[in-house]
């Protein structure tokens, strides 16, 4: 005959404080959204190159565990092997996770910056295809250690090469002049 539980409207009243519920239990959304955050971080750490990954504070473990995740082709096992690198990840404290998010920060920052000095190289060249002497002076009053003789004549047949269609050694010549100046500049060691 019956169900002894009490009903809601019965001796289990609502103002009676649930001893469980001390403010700090997570809601189930929350976990839900810290482990799909904590799923992008494996995506991230499968999509990096070796260089990149080294960077990176991991153990051993999720170390060769991402490394599996990087040689699967296949996109649904990759799926899988990268929610297994979640899982992993999920038992890491906070503080190892968020240096893992720092370093991976870091990566971007840098990746940026490169993007950026690379755009920097690019107006340059052009310009001075564009502009010749006029932007060669201006070139020399930022870096003036540069070779104004070697820039000039390098211009210059990167012009040539474009208006005749011909192979563009002197363009990409150019750019590698450029970038090295710079990079002399600024400190910045690429392609090492």
């Amino acid at each position: 005959m019956g169900d002894m539980r009490p009903r809601n409207d019965e001796t289990n009243s609502e103002d009676a404080p649930d001893p469980a519920d001390d403010g700090t239990e997570v809601s189930r959304s929350q976990r839900r959204r810290e482990a799909l955050d904590v799923l992008k971080l494996a995506h991230a750490l499968s999509d990096m190159s070796d260089a990149q990954l080294k960077a990176i504070p991991l153990s051993d473990d999720l170390r060769e565990e991402v490394q599996r995740a990087r040689a699967v082709k296949q996109q649904i096992a990759r799926k899988r092997q990268n929610q297994f690198v979640a899982k992993l990840m999920r038992r890491l404290d906070d503080a190892e996770l968020d240096a893992i998010r720092a370093a991976l920060e870091h990566d971007r920052d840098r990746s940026r910056r490169d993007t950026a000095e690379l755009h920097q190289v690019e107006t340059w060249r052009e310009r001075l295809i564009a502009n010749g002497d006029e932007a060669l002076a201006s070139l020399l009053d930022t870096y003036p250690q540069a070779d104004r003789q070697q820039l000039r004549q390098l211009a210059r047949h990167a012009r040539v090469e474009r208006e005749q269609n011909k192979p563009l050694h002197a363009y990409r010549e150019l750019f590698r002049q450029l970038r090295e100046l710079m990079d002399a500049e600024t400190g910045n060691a690429h392609g090492t």
